[in-house]
């Protein structure tokens, strides 16, 4: 196992690349995203926050020896709810529970996720801005985690998927507009683009379908008009936003697509024909199959679930992991992402397994969670491989996960930022 060398006790385990001035990394096994393939023996020089140089073979003294670790990028999760973690009590939680208490709550989750080696993660629907005060905190060194891309509070329609109103009772539930994140029609839906602009959202989310865990009978019912979604889209466009759209249902998926959004999260039923459609335009994948067979596994406790939730639930795990299956046969073009937060942080690795199981090797889910990753969040330019000025994220595990896909559970150095955060 590999070693790293330092001098004193770092309680928090953090220790900044700024303590001198080049950090030296040697590597026994390097995944080299922007090629796809391994390298062995191979130097990466840290400089600051950024890499400086990556050199065939072990050049000097390393200061941080991963001999023999396997080394790669660190990891991006493109669809996680940082703020939360799914439990029985969750419906109840939205009553009892202040924005602070949440906000509390996501330190050890954020935490959690980068130990486990996600580097950087797409926060795909938080309320109250949360998301952005995590992404703040943890930019500013006041706590431990990934980088934080976030969308802020997801766009649905009236009774749709993230309307906050649904399942509670008439006094209480209101007619949310906009600025809450729900609309009906195209005005209303470049005034919430705009409004999530406003509130610091690094992309945009709209609920194309029903959903699985929303108090609703349809968990896969098309939400949207295909020109409502034309017009966030368009809006998004001119705040240089892109679109992630979580769709279950075969039609809303279609006019998702059709209308020109980015990516298709979770994608249940997702049919030959939008296949086809999406390598079409180019519109990515994020499967979320560690999420489905979370909660189908849930389904089968009492009372975790309402009645409403519980057999939709029951469904949707098995059918993720086909879907997956099918889209990897068919070419369409996969970006990992995990929806953690329905299932438990730190767990977010499970999903190489399950890529892994449904027909991937090994190399491309980490390349999906890399390379793929990066080029979705439009981030290429700085994230998603170890090369020569981009930013220092390197993660480790003692085994190889192409032989062993347990390997992905078992990082053991974490490097986020040019900052050892696991050593």
């Amino acid at each position: 196992m590999g070693t790293l060398r330092v001098w004193w006790a770092i309680p928090a385990l953090v220790l900044s690349a700024a303590a001198w001035a080049q950090t030296v990394i040697h590597a026994g096994k390097m995944v080299d995203a922007a090629s796809g393939e391994v390298r062995e023996a191979v130097t990466v020089i840290v400089d600051g926050e950024r890499v400086k140089a990556v050199e065939a073979g072990y050049r000097g003294r390393a200061d941080i020896d991963l001999k023999d670790a396997f080394v790669m990028p660190g990891w991006i999760d493109m669809h996680v709810h940082i703020a939360s973690q799914r439990s029985r009590k969750s419906f109840v939680d939205r009553f009892t529970l202040e924005p602070a208490d949440q906000a509390l709550r996501a330190v050890p989750y954020a935490e959690r996720t980068l130990m486990a080696g996600f580097t950087t993660v797409r926060d795909t629907g938080t309320s109250h801005g949360l998301a952005q005060s995590i992404r703040r905190a943890v930019a500013d060194g006041h706590i431990v985690g990934p980088r934080i891309f976030t969308s802020g509070k997801s766009i649905a329609t009236t009774g749709g998927h993230a309307d906050p109103t649904n399942g509670v009772n008439k006094e209480l539930r209101g007619d949310p507009g906009p600025a809450d994140g729900v609309v009906n029609g195209e005005v209303d839906a470049y005034k919430a683009v705009r409004a999530r602009y406003k509130e610091g959202a690094d992309l945009i989310k709209i609920t194309a379908t029903g959903g699985v865990l929303s108090e609703a009978k349809s968990g896969q019912n098309p939400q949207f008009a295909e020109q409502e979604i034309a017009a966030i889209v368009a809006a998004a466009k001119d705040y240089g936003l892109r679109v992630a759209a979580h769709a279950h249902g075969t039609e809303g998926m279609r006019r998702a697509v059709a209308a020109g959004v980015d990516s298709i999260e979770h994608g249940t039923y997702m049919s030959d024909e939008v296949m086809a459609l999406m390598k079409e335009n180019g519109t990515w994948y994020v499967p979320t199959i560690v999420a489905g067979m979370f909660v189908a596994d849930k389904a089968q406790v009492d009372g975790y679930f309402s009645e409403v939730v519980r057999p939709k639930a029951a469904a949707i795990g098995p059918l993720i992991a086909d879907t997956f299956s099918r889209a990897y046969r068919a070419g369409v073009k996969i970006a990992f992402g995990t929806d953690t937060g329905v299932s438990p942080h730190g767990e977010n690795w499970k999903e190489f397994v399950y890529m892994v199981e449904g027909g991937m090797p090994a190399i491309e889910a980490i390349l999906s969670a890399t390379r793929s990753a990066a080029q979705l969040l439009d981030q290429w330019d700085s994230l998603g491989s170890i090369e020569a000025g981009k930013l220092a994220d390197i993660i480790a595990m003692p085994d190889d996960p192409r032989e062993d896909v347990q390997a992905f559970g078992q990082v053991h150095f974490v490097m986020k930022g040019g900052k050892v955060y696991k050593q």
